[in-house]
């Protein structure tokens, strides 16, 4: 059978920079599995994405599906054939279905039954047949959220189609996708190679493109930028500010990067360099550069699409869009600095947190109150977290926040430091944001930590107590990621706080506005219920995070400690007995009628087992005890796992519902102080073999 490099790629108008990695990737998997549950033999798979097309080349595929036998069942004997042996109407519609007669039908015969059964063999299709429709099945399944259409075509898309080509080899499968024929024409360069070009042979593909001044493969155009964005840099003395997220944009605009550099007047610098950095990034797509102290240089670099003969020109242009930008930043800055944070307090009356909750300004107070308590409690400074958990919000009513919402926080440090604040109010303002995103950096200190728990208890808090708990996917105030945020800075930065004892203090903050009774208990579950998610990221298996909650520490530090030591746990020869034994004692103690006694009386341990079990709990117990005292659960655990073999000889020699009523019951209680060792930790009953 013949193999051959297949190549489809459509061409498009300019993608959407932001979806286009997706797009491709999407597109690549899609008609991959489509190929593979066709029956279709291939090789390697390469991917092609940049801002004119979409492209898949795949090697060795076969150029027909393989034949095979397709077997179909009819009904079963019995029902097939009448009592004189003729064919029944059942049998004969199935037959004459399949084009043959009763007669010629074949028997199937299995251990619970007869049937007719039919064997036919089906030809496969040739890939030129089934290409056009897998192809724009696979377009079809592509994650786009709002498919436009042009012209007077009915075809829908995420941007309009001009090219389609597929071809095998150097044979064009003929076939329409999205009203477009294939054909080998291919689209150049917007600029530099507008009349396009022409393939005819799909190894070529790369390389054809290359000529039409086009890079089509993403991941090479990507080095590319990185490469020539750093050698840049380093030629003008400077660092670039990592961000992956904006070279896979740019990456996605330009389809022939050209890296240039131009500059700013340095007068700017006095202005904080967030703002900058995000007009630079967010609004221009540029590259800010810094030096090794980390300050702004007035230098950056951008990608251009085109190899130009006056390059200078370029860089006037981009030097042109870019000073009234920075030049708003400046007057913004200038303009909030009149006036002091304090002074913005009032107006944050009037910006609503949540029509049931109050405005800013409440939030603000609530969050200073909660702060204090919160760096009281961690021996910090009371007073700093209250007052930068007051101040905290204050510059979201600013002119730099209102143009520059990505800003909020970072400005209000650089105001309060303006405002002469005293010595770590400023810090914790930009803190209490902290972490903002998954692996973003936590407060440093103590008194951060407090404004940013302050603020994620008072939004949990708030929105449980109004009874808007998050369902599904609905989460519109961010509740799962503030209960993470929460955790990760206790439990990173050590810190010993309850969480029941924090959701109080942040409900009494509130007075009479929440409405539900029971949302202390609601929000302390939904921050332990966050736990669960977190470990599994950290590859913590899912029965051992069942087996900490089910003894509901609330403590997340020491729920940390816990999972850790259960982690550890599992590693060690007897855990799977004990969890299994531990399981088969929770059964029978649950299925005790009334009181089970408290201590274990050794005079009625008569059995050398029961004996050997109780000198054993007794001994490992002692150490246990010793490990929790130091919070140590990995070695309170190993000294329990000394246990697995005097209580297998236990469950192995002994009776636990003997007939003497007494007997029984001490035995019951020596089985529930076994038990209540290892609850003290965890319920390894929970645990997996």
């Amino acid at each position: 059978m013949q193999h051959d490099t297949l190549l489809v790629e459509i061409g498009t108008e300019e993608l959407p920079p932001k979806a286009l990695k997706g797009l491709s990737e999407a597109f690549t998997s899609g008609l991959t599995e489509l190929l593979k549950s066709n029956d279709f033999a291939f090789g390697d798979v390469r991917p092609f994405a940049s801002a004119r097309r979409l492209a898949v080349q795949i090697k060795n595929v076969a150029a027909q599906q393989p034949d095979k036998v397709v077997e179909k069942r009819g009904p079963a004997v019995e029902m097939a054939f009448d009592a004189d042996g003729q064919p029944t109407k059942a049998a004969q519609g199935w037959a004459r279905g399949n084009g043959i007669d009763v007669k010629d039908a074949e028997r199937l015969v299995t251990d619970k039954g007869e049937w007719l059964l039919y064997k036919a063999e089906q030809k496969g299709q040739s890939l030129a047949a089934v290409l056009p429709g897998l192809v724009a099945q696979a377009l079809k399944q592509l994650p786009i959220p709002k498919p436009m259409r042009w012209g007077s075509s009915d075809a829908q898309f995420i941007r309009p189609v001009h090219t389609l080509t597929m071809l095998y080899g150097d044979a064009l499968i003929a076939g329409e996708v999205l009203e477009i024929q294939s054909g080998t024409q291919l689209q150049g360069h917007r600029f530099h190679c507008p009349e396009g070009t022409s393939i005819s042979q799909a190894d070529d593909y790369e390389a054809v493109l290359e000529k039409a001044w086009v890079i089509a493969d993403f991941a090479k155009r990507r080095a590319i930028v990185s490469s020539k964005i750093e050698a840049l840099a380093s030629e003008l003395g400077g660092h670039v500010i990592a961000d992956d997220d904006l070279v896979d944009e740019v990456t996605a605009l330009v389809e022939w990067p050209v890296a240039l550099s131009a500059s700013f007047n340095e007068s700017f610098l006095a202005v904080p360099k967030e703002p900058l950095i995000v007009t630079m990034k967010d609004d221009q797509r540029y590259f800010p550069l810094h030096d090794a102290e980390g300050n702004l240089l007035s230098k950056f670099i951008f990608i251009t699409n085109i190899e130009s003969k006056d390059p200078q020109q370029i860089i006037s242009g981009n030097e042109k869009v870019v000073r009234p930008r920075l030049a708003d930043a400046q007057f913004f800055f200038e303009t909030d600095k009149k006036v002091t944070l304090e002074s913005r307090l009032s107006a944050l009356d009037n910006v609503l947190f949540q029509k049931d909750l109050g405005s800013i300004k409440a939030k603000s107070d609530r969050i200073a109150h909660v702060a204090a308590a919160i760096a009281a409690r961690l021996n910090g400074k009371s007073d700093v977290a209250e007052r930068a958990g007051l101040l905290c919000k204050a510059d979201l009513g600013s002119q730099m926040v209102l143009e520059f919402p990505e800003t909020q926080g970072v400005m209000g440090m650089h105001y309060a430091r303006n405002d002469g604040e005293a010595a770590g109010v400023a810090e914790a303002i930009y803190e209490h944001y902290l972490p903002r995103f998954s692996g973003d950096a936590l407060p440093e200190s103590i008194e951060g930590a407090a404004v940013a728990l302050a603020d994620k208890l008072d939004t949990l808090v708030g929105i449980f107590g109004i009874g808007m708990i998050p369902k599904g996917d609905r989460d519109p105030f961010a509740l799962r990621r503030a209960a993470i945020g929460l955790l990760r800075i206790i439990v990173e930065k050590k810190l010993s706080l309850d969480l029941a004892e924090l959701v109080s203090i942040a409900k009494d903050s509130f007075g009479n506005l929440l409405t539900s009774a029971s949302v202390e208990s609601d929000v302390v579950d939904f921050l332990l219920g966050r736990f669960r998610s977190w470990y599994q990221e950290q590859g913590i298996s899912v029965d051992v995070i069942q087996a900490v909650l089910a003894r509901r520490p609330t403590r997340p530090l020491d729920f940390d400690r816990r999972v850790n030591a259960v982690t550890e746990f599992r590693k060690l020869p007897a855990a799977d007995a004990l969890a299994a034994a531990n399981k088969r004692v929770g059964n029978i103690l649950a299925k005790v009628d009334g009181s089970i006694p408290s201590t274990v009386d050794k005079a009625l341990l008569t059995e050398s087992a029961e004996l050997e079990l109780f000198d054993a709990l007794t001994s490992a117990s002692a150490q246990a005890q010793a490990s929790l005292a130091d919070n140590d659960y990995t070695a309170a655990l190993t000294a329990l796992a000394a246990l697995q073999q005097p209580v297998d000889t236990f469950f192995d020699n002994v009776m636990v519902n003997a007939d003497d009523a007494a007997v029984r019951s001490n035995r019951q209680a020596l089985l529930a102080q076994l038990r209540e060792q290892f609850l003290q930790i965890a319920d390894i009953s929970l645990l997996n073999g």
